[in-house]
């Protein structure tokens, strides 16, 4: 297999081109030919003119490729390597949603030939390749693994929103089903990751290491979290008791925050789930999620206090939240935990304004009904900066004086402008 794509001789497709499978799709493409499939068309026509839909990507990086863009599942049939990397979200009682992932491999299974390989990205429990895709591919191929085809694992490590740890500088692990395939894998990825590749021993091992990836920092920002509300009711600034704490060489430096997006707001849940199917329930997991989706509203609910220890009606007041995204510098907004902070404003009778440099006005309002506005309106009786944009970073006290009305409070989720205000009314986790 490995010989036939750099010989050309087949190509190598991507199933799913959203901020995962677009990146690797053209890495690929300067060194062997790719077939990049998406389901929406209107995503695969910006692609053909060399725009990234998830505004991760310069158009250079669109430049000196062999790919062929489509959304047609037959042009899959001109692949031999397949790569899916869909999203793997969660259903709103946070249960595993393998919809996505489970109707990739059912159109890879449609065009899949003897001899073919499947390697999935998407991250899933351990054990959800095999148990849960496989059979897929099976069904609808009427092939069987390993003697017809093979398939694999190898988890996306893509940061979104990270210019330093990009794509080819995260050493990849892979996986097979078998040696012959798991060494297959290793070598086609070796194509395109400098940073090197691991062999895991076994597509559940694979499955797991990155799964944990992300469980390991949610239950860190958690205690963080945690931490956060202890010392507000002790009366002491929690990123100073983290700058004392940092001092000591071996001290893990995690914040408070809010933990959204598709990764680590979402992974935690499947390992969860999969936990109890096999009948532990994992306490730590689980308190850890409860701790982290509560942040928002925690947030929101501090300030209300604030403003209302400002001798202000809370219905009468107005507060802007900057920034709507999940994460600082970039532009995607799912599943970010903003809109509770939001939800908790007007559960109080507060009304809210909302900005955001780089989300889509569009999306903001298909997706959780607000309208964005370009600028900020008037005066304000609390300023919530919920983002560390880039653009906000330096933003002075003057700035947040003129926009706040007398006795106004700024609240900073992510401790930007701590140290940096002198007459503000100043909260932070």
């Amino acid at each position: 297999m490995y010989s036939k794509l750099i010989n050309r001789e087949t190509k190598l497709s991507l199933i799913g081109l959203g901020y995962v499978g677009l990146p690797i799709a053209l890495e690929f493409a300067r060194k062997i030919s790719v077939v990049g499939f998406d389901i929406r068309p209107d995503r695969v026509e910006l692609m053909k003119n060399g725009i990234d839909p998830s505004n991760e990507l310069e158009a250079e990086a669109f430049k000196g490729t062999d790919i062929k863009y489509t959304s047609d599942p037959e042009d899959l049939r001109e692949a031999s390597f397949h790569i899916i990397a869909v999203p793997t979200p969660v259903t709103k009682h946070n249960l595993p949603d393998l919809t996505p992932v489970l109707k990739a491999s059912e159109t890879v299974g449609k065009i899949l030939k003897k001899g073919d390989y499947v390697v999935y990205e998407s991250t899933v429990y351990p054990g959800c390749t095999e148990d849960d895709c496989l059979p897929v591919l099976e069904r609808w191929s009427g092939l069987k693994c390993p003697q017809d085809f093979k398939v694999g694992f190898s988890p996306e490590r893509i940061n979104p929103g990270d210019k330093n740890h990009t794509l080819t500088k995260i050493v990849k692990v892979t996986s097979g089903c078998d040696a012959e395939s798991a060494e297959n894998i290793a070598k086609t990825y070796e194509l395109i990751i400098t940073a090197g590749v691991h062999r895991a021993s076994s597509i559940k091992v694979a499955e797991a290491a990155k799964i944990i990836e992300n469980t390991q920092r949610d239950i860190n920002i958690a205690f963080m979290n945690e931490l956060s509300i202890i010392f507000n009711r002790m009366g002491i600034n929690t990123y100073e008791v983290l700058e004392a704490a940092g001092t000591k060489w071996n001290f893990l430096r995690f914040y408070p925050g809010l933990v959204g997006g598709h990764c680590i707001g979402v992974d935690p849940y499947y390992l969860s789930y999969k936990a109890k199917e096999l009948g532990y329930h994992p306490q730590m997991i689980d308190s850890g999620r409860f701790t982290n989706d509560s942040m928002g509203r925690y947030a929101g609910k501090q300030t209300v206090k604030k403003i209302i220890a400002a001798h202000k009606n809370p219905n009468e007041a107005r507060a802007l939240v900057m920034g709507m995204t999940f994460k600082e510098d970039v532009t995607d907004i799912r599943n970010s935990k903003v809109i509770d902070v939001i939800d908790e404003l007007r559960d109080f009778g507060v009304e809210v304004d909302v900005i955001d440099p780089g989300a889509s006005p569009e999306e903001v309002r298909h997706e959780y009904g607000i309208t964005l506005k370009e600028k900020p309106e008037g005066k304000y009786d609390a300023i919530i900066a919920a983002v560390a944009h880039r653009e906000y970073l330096s933003l002075d006290e003057k700035y947040f004086l003129d926009l706040l009305n007398e006795r106004g409070i700024l609240v900073d989720l992510k401790g930007i402008y701590r140290n940096k205000t002198r007459w503000l009314t100043y909260w932070s986790l």
